[in-house]
């Protein structure tokens, strides 16, 4: 991995265009090919602009180029560097898989044995299914045999269903897959995150780990 520290400036074009005006900033290059921009303010956990891999990088004295083709476009970051501060590579060695929290996983683990829960006739297709920006928890199919993405948490928030929102913009690139629904399930879903999720077309399930196990009957709820 690459990153250096540096002042530039950052034009991205493609889809739509954004500038970040000159600063220090730093560049982080992946040896797989991903690019992402960040900087020092705030508390935000998400870079100022990135591009996911493949990617072409085109590098000359005071200016790095980042080019990826999507479908007819080509989304394209042009990096002005006026000032480096740092630049150093480091060989990150072989990536560890990612170990969720203990209840997270152990959920994930029971939910890919009983993917009804999820939704009414769900069957798994493939745990940690990869996309390019991460793997999504559960890839299920419904009884009409449409693709259902499932993203699993203990807690749900906000976070949540950004992350399940990318991982759907990722996977309906393929057009096998473009009309693959989303379904956030967690023991816990925050008030907010659910009313995102419906804005987004996301369905929620709230599950109890105990009950996807077998080990609690499900309480009844009374109505009238």
């Amino acid at each position: 991995m690459r990153l250096i520290v540096a002042r530039c400036e950052v034009a991205y074009s493609g889809r739509l265009t954004t500038r970040l005006p000159e600063a220090v900033r730093l560049i982080m290059v992946k040896a797989d090919g991903g690019v992402s921009i960040w900087h020092d303010g705030g508390s935000s956990v998400k870079p100022q602009n990135w591009m996911t891999p493949p990617t072409v990088i085109e590098e000359e004295a005071g200016h790095i180029v980042v080019r990826k083709h999507a479908g007819a476009t080509e989304d394209r970051l042009d990096i002005s560097i006026t000032e480096v501060l740092s630049d150093v590579t480091h060989d990150m060695g072989e990536a560890a898989e990612l170990e969720k929290d203990g209840v997270e996983k152990h959920l994930q683990e029971a939910l890919a044995d009983a993917p009804w829960f999820c939704g009414e006739g769900f069957r798994l297709v493939r745990r940690e299914w990869p996309t390019d920006i991460g793997p999504v928890d559960l890839m299920c199919r419904d009884e009409g045999d449409a693709w259902i993405a499932v993203e699993i948490k203990r807690v749900a928030t906000i976070d949540a269903v950004e992350q399940l929102a990318r991982y759907l913009e990722r996977i309906r690139l393929d057009p096998a897959m473009r009309e693959c629904r989303g379904v956030l399930a967690a023991q816990v879903i925050k008030p907010q995150a659910r009313t995102l999720a419906e804005s987004r077309g996301i369905a929620c399930v709230e599950v109890d780990l105990a009950v996807v196990r077998g080990e609690r009957e499900p309480e009844l709820t009374l109505f009238g």
